[in-house]
């Protein structure tokens, strides 16, 4: 009971610190993403982002607005015959060249959360100085030109200014609002002054696109404020995959080691003993037969007879731990032959026989005849028939029964069955007893213990045959063990049975 207690707290060690490990994985995304995700137009570090980003595009833009300025200024002073238009794109070009001078030492500050503040606070007042630009040009008429023709190329001057900056300042917030907003304000005034219908219209009209422009453009921050937030969370996410992968390259690294110094240590410790444990059996056995004379006290040939039972179960541990580690490491390897399973498995009864008979159980037999005989390592399977059957022997009850088939599979292959009408085993530990070192609760019960590998090796020993084992179990309903070795191992096959035939046959085999 020792070892199912061990091995269940081991799986319980194992998945508590797993499960510690994502806890604190998920716990590093989940604040992430509440970083990410709560506040998003006040970040400081997405604040900076959207700021360099935003100089960035001022530098690259640099040459659009001083073009705009020339033509606008250029067409205006041609349709009114007045120079003061130069004087005024002369002006605005030298504000404009200001701003991309602070744009350029913005560039080459490393950006902090206060120096963030600062320098935004500075390109807006940049904007708001290109804006009173602007209504100075709204604030000049043409008296002299006779009509409206100078109105509707104010208005559509203001309309792609007003278009174009709000495309190069997508990334400032309020930049077209401290920009326009004189603008507007120089509309107003004049509209009011005038009371001309066509510029309170102008008034109107550039008013309500300023506010489209303005919602427009908090709409695209807010947008590329998210995919900023985005792009930092999958960075996150991939540096938390990037740790959580070296960690497991680390642990199976370990693992590797640890396997690899398991290995050397089974190696190592296999001869150191072997090598006293052939003396116990050899001695043991000679004073149990009374070889060199008879032993005065009976108690002495029995105490002779323990010690050679305990060397010699000793020696089958050894042996099956050794063959699992060679299993594990890819080292065990096959010698293949012909052989009979029919011949095979007549031996192997032949040999639990003795402890059948102990325990008034009846082996029965169900072979079908004419069996082929089949490629594989003749040692091996014995092993595994061996192992089955000892299985079958060991917790079937005084009087009980075991049945042992050996017939065709339905593909052309051929199987070993071996039921016996024992206790069974719960379907819920079926898995446990299928692993390395795992028992049942009946086995664990037991007074027959074992090291818990007998049914792994013979899972791995048909798996290098490319075969297959199957357990059928319930409770008080007895065990059934199936191993099969495939068609390709049988060297006079026959062709597969078909579905629809392979019905009864497999009834009669299995049943």
């Amino acid at each position: 009971m020792s070892k199912g207690v061990s091995t269940s707290t081991d799986k319980i060690i194992v998945d508590r610190s797993r499960s510690h490990r994502n806890k604190a994985v998920s716990k590093a995304v989940r604040a992430t993403r509440e970083r990410l995700q709560s506040g998003q137009a006040g970040t400081p570090a997405f604040d900076r982002e959207m700021l360099g980003m935003h100089v960035n595009t001022m530098l690259q833009g640099a040459a659009v607005m001083p073009i705009l300025i020339i033509l606008v200024g250029g067409i205006a002073a041609y349709i009114t015959r007045e120079p003061q238009y130069y004087v005024w794109a002369l002006f605005t070009l030298s504000i404009h060249a200001l701003n991309i001078v602070l744009a350029l030492r913005a560039s080459r500050k490393e950006l902090n959360a206060r120096s963030t503040v600062k320098w935004r606070r500075i390109l807006l007042a940049g904007q708001a100085t290109m804006g009173f630009c602007w209504a100075m040009f709204c604030l000049k008429d043409c008296p002299s030109c006779g009509s409206d023709a100078f109105l509707f190329f104010k208005g559509a001057a203001l309309l792609i200014v007003l278009s174009v900056t709000a495309m190069a300042n997508l990334m400032l917030r309020q930049a077209v609002l401290f920009g326009f907003l004189p603008t507007v304000v120089a509309l107003l005034l004049m509209a009011v002054s005038t009371r001309n219908v066509l510029e309170i219209g102008l008034t109107a009209m550039f008013t309500t696109s300023l506010i489209f422009f303005v919602y427009i453009t908090g709409r695209l921050y807010q947008s590329n404020l998210k995919l900023l937030s985005y792009q930092s969370e999958k960075d996150d996410l991939i540096a938390e995959l990037e740790v959580a992968n070296s960690l497991s390259d680390e642990a199976r690294r370990r693992a590797e080691e640890a396997n690899m110094a398991k290995s050397r240590f089974l190696a190592s410790m296999s001869h150191e003993l072997r090598t006293p444990l052939n003396a116990i059996l050899g001695f043991s056995e000679v004073m149990a037969g009374e070889v060199l004379g008879p032993l005065n006290n009976p108690l002495y040939r029995e105490y002779s007879g323990d010690i050679h039972r305990s060397g010699q179960h000793l020696l089958n541990l050894i042996n099956e731990i050794l063959d699992l580690s060679r299993i594990e490491a890819g080292k065990y390897d096959l010698n293949e032959d012909a052989l009979f399973l029919l011949e095979l498995a007549e031996d192997c009864i032949g040999m639990v026989q003795l402890r059948a008979k102990a325990k008034n159980i009846s082996i029965s037999e169900q072979f079908e005849p004419d069996l082929p005989a089949v490629w594989a390592d003749e040692k091996s399977m014995r092993q595994v028939m061996l192992n089955l059957l000892s299985n079958a022997v060991k917790f079937t009850p005084q009087g009980g029964e075991v049945m042992v088939k050996v017939g065709w599979t339905a593909g052309g292959g051929q199987y070993i069955s071996i039921k016996d009408n024992g206790p069974g085993i719960d379907e819920k530990e079926i898995p446990v007893v299928l692993s390395a070192f795992g028992q049942g609760s009946i086995a664990i019960k037991s007074a027959e213990q074992g090291t818990g590998l007998g049914l792994p090796i013979v899972q791995a020993i048909l798996a290098k045959h490319g075969g297959e084992f199957k357990l059928k179990s319930k409770l008080r309903e007895g065990t059934e063990v199936i191993a099969i070795l495939p068609a390709k191992r049988v060297l006079q096959s026959i062709p597969a049975i078909e579905e629809t035939q392979a019905v009864e046959p497999r009834k009669r085999h299995f049943a």
